[in-house]
């Protein structure tokens, strides 16, 4: 979660009634569809093609035992310890769904940095992860910069955190076997699907040992790119991207990413990808993205078989299908959501698209897969 935001605009919709459905274009998308409240919202039945499995997605928790407060420009209410309430009702939600889904993507900043200043981070991810525990489906958790306010990189390795051993092993292709430079995995939650998670702070300077090499190629990297003295500032920048509370995808990490794209073609799977940062700047404000944005969306856009791009960080949330037709979804913030709404979505796949029936400010989206990447019925 970025600290020097402009406030932006809240897409979502509260209310638990049903959505019709808008249709609006603009020069940056070939096709947005946002849902209102008043018909049968997105679920297992489907009347235009047969619903395959359901998978959760919630971000930016951030919780600490903390009164309310705001954000670095005093404009946005943050609700610290609400935000497990928040947590615990959308658990609540995916136990109870008739169909339950299959898993459920953590998209990053579970608890907030302000912990490491009480020193209350590991009581704190703790009660965290203690709710998470009364999740009936798996959770795999992205790691975002606030993880790295709290915990060093070598804690989170060795921390519930790491996910990493609900990985898929591809029998024969040890290219798609991830580096342990680095955090990333992907997994297989139902047949012809491959999800991957990234990790956006790769190439950082936070949770990072000072002495070590890889911190000073960070720091050079940032500070060729940020003169300013404080680095958290993009201000004056014209790449403002490059600022402390960001990160980027090592050269590794993308050459791993590549492999793994290239056996999902030649297998005619569908590609979901997770990261705590942003890669699309039309879905983003332009100081939330990673630092190598670029470099990551030229792989992606290389292959044909990514379908949608799952990101936190914003809080504002955000979307935007790109030219080649990759849906580019940036999760409303749990942190910024007022006691009375929510913030988390379950995404519905089918063989033709994915609809996500978002709760709260989270808005339903229908993102239908371009033309060649539809199976055929």
């Amino acid at each position: 979660m970025p600290e020097f935001l402009a406030s932006g605009i809240e897409l979502g919709f509260s209310g638990s009634s049903a959505p019709s459905i808008r249709c609006t274009s603009d020069h940056f998308q070939k096709s947005r569809v946002e849902v209102m409240d008043d018909k049968p919202s997105p679920g297992p039945l489907s009347e235009t093609s047969e619903f395959l499995f359901s998978f959760g997605v919630i971000a930016d928790i951030q919780y600490a035992d903390l009164e309310d407060g705001y954000n670095f420009q005093g404009n946005r209410r943050r609700y610290y310890r609400h935000s497990l309430l928040h947590l615990q009702g959308a658990i609540e939600h995916w136990n109870t769904e008739g169909s339950p889904p299959r898993c459920v993507l953590q998209l990053g900043d579970i608890i907030d940095g302000y912990n490491a200043q009480y020193k209350a981070s590991e009581k704190s991810l703790e009660l965290v992860m203690n709710t998470f525990q009364m999740l009936k489906v798996p959770v795999h958790h992205t790691w975002g910069n606030h993880e790295f306010y709290n915990f060093s990189r070598n804690y989170l390795t060795n921390s519930k955190l790491n996910t990493k051993f609900l990985e898929d092993q591809i029998v024969h292709h040890p290219e798609t076997v991830p580096s342990e430079n680095y955090y990333a995995y992907h997994f297989v939650p139902f047949p012809q699907f491959r999800f991957i998670l990234l990790d956006a702070y790769d190439l950082s300077v936070l949770g990072v040992d000072q002495s070590s090499a890889k911190y000073q190629q960070c720091l050079k990297i940032l500070k060729g790119h940020n003169p300013n003295s404080e680095l958290n500032s993009p201000q004056g920048l014209s790449e403002p991207q490059f600022v402390q509370f960001n990160g980027g995808f090592s050269q590794e990490q993308l050459n791993w990413l590549n492999e793994v794209l290239t056996f999902s073609d030649t297998n005619q799977e569908k590609v979901v990808i997770v990261s705590h940062l942003p890669i699309y700047p039309e879905a983003s404000d332009s100081v939330c993205l990673a630092w190598n944005y670029r470099d990551a969306l030229a792989v992606i856009w290389s292959h044909r078989c990514v379908v949608c791009f799952f990101a936190g960080h914003t809080h504002d949330g955000g979307y935007s299908e790109d030219p080649f037709g990759v849906h580019h979804v940036n999760l409303e913030g749990v942190i910024e959501t007022a006691p009375d709404s929510q913030a988390f979505g379950t995404v519905y796949v089918y063989p033709d698209k994915m609809m996500l029936k978002g709760r709260g400010r989270v808005p339903d989206r229908i993102m239908n897969y371009k033309r060649e990447n539809a199976f055929r019925c």
